[in-house]
This record gives C-alpha cells, structure tokens and sequence, in this order.
C-alpha cells in the first residue's frame, strides 16, 4: 500500500524511511530546518529550550541564518534577557517573524532579530511597556526590588534604543503605559523591518 513520505498527528511529524517510520515532535521538525517557535509564555523553562535550540543551530551550521517565529504575551524579563543576549552573542544572523502577538519581552526579542531580518504577519499585534513586579516583605527588601526592577528598566529601554533608532526620550514615553500597535505601527516605529503575507517566491520549502 502506497504511503506518503509523511503524517502529520496533532504535535507529531512521521517520516518514513526505509527501515519503517521516525517520529518527531513537530516542532522538533521545525528545529530541523532551523525554525525556533518561541510560543507562550517566556520563562525560565520556555528561555533554557530556546537558548539550547540557538546554540545547537549555531553548533551545527555557524553560516546558516536561524528563523524565530514569535506568539508570545511576554513573561519573566530575566528569562528573556538570556535569550536575547544568545541572540547577539551566536555566529548566525537570527531573523524574527511574529505570528500572532509579541508583547512586552516577546516584542523585544521580535526587534532583536538581524536588521533587515525583522518581520511581521499583517494582523499580529505588538505591545511594549515598562516592566512591572510586586513584592512582599520587609520595607528594605521591597526597597531592594524597586531599584531592581528600575535598573532593568533603564536597560530594556537602552536596548530598544539600539534596535528601533529611536530617541531614548521617545522608548521612554512609548513605555510608561501598555502601547499596543498594529504592524504597521510597529514598522513605522523600528520594531519591524517589513510587513509579510506570503513568503518570497525564491525561498525554498
């Protein structure tokens, strides 16, 4: 009986070979062709697997661009910053598409994709804002976050600086409060290069 060279169930991707059939996660079938699907949540969990993923690409093929997909509301800043700085820090350029939403961390590491390389779907949405924390305890300890939680601040305004082009006066009023944009804000204000709804007819599936 005929059978195609591959199945698809739920998470499941079956390539069949000549021996029977191997299984993969599906977006472990993604990682093959060297796409990270950063989707949900970023936390210490989520930022460890894709921070495995971008040095095992760059491990495997230090010239060859690496494609993040984006879906992410955003999550723990920390978690974030140690993907974004395996970004800056691996050989191969890191293009970065966002399907769906990437807000607060999502939308910084949406814009810390390879300049030119930055992308979004028509309908997906981008949000930044400043970062937000609550703590509990001693008046010193609560002290302690606060000024944390400013110098982290201060840093993920620099860092949208250096990515968007725009003025530090500017990154600082666009996150004092949720600021929501549609693609076409968020190209206008260097979050973005372009602005997709197919893919190039040159690339190769």
């Amino acid at each position: 009986m005929h059978r195609s060279s591959f199945c698809y169930s739920k998470f499941t991707s079956c390539n069949f070979i000549s021996r029977g059939e191997r299984a993969y996660d599906i977006f472990s079938r993604l990682l093959k062709e060297r796409i990270i699907f950063l989707n949900g949540a970023v936390h210490d969990g989520m930022s460890s697997l894709i921070v495995a993923q971008l040095l095992h690409l760059e491990a495997e093929n230090p010239s060859k661009e690496i494609s993040m997909y984006i879906n992410s509301p955003g999550g723990v800043v920390t978690s974030g910053l140690s993907i974004y700085d395996t970004m800056q820090y691996i050989k191969p350029k890191v293009s970065t598409l966002v399907i769906g939403q990437a807000a607060s961390m999502g939308s910084l590491l949406l814009t810390a994709g390879e300049p030119g390389m930055r992308y979004s779907l028509p309908n997906s949405r981008i949000m930044v804002h400043q970062p937000s924390g609550g703590y509990q305890g001693q008046a010193t300890d609560i002290m302690i976050h606060a000024e944390e939680t400013l110098k982290l601040k201060k840093r993920l305004n620099e860092i949208y600086v250096k990515h968007t082009g725009q003025s530090l006066k500017t990154v600082e009023a666009a996150l004092e409060r949720d600021n929501f944009m549609a693609a076409e804000d968020a190209k206008k204000w260097g979050l973005i290069d372009e602005i997709v709804t197919q893919r190039a007819s040159s690339e190769e599936e």
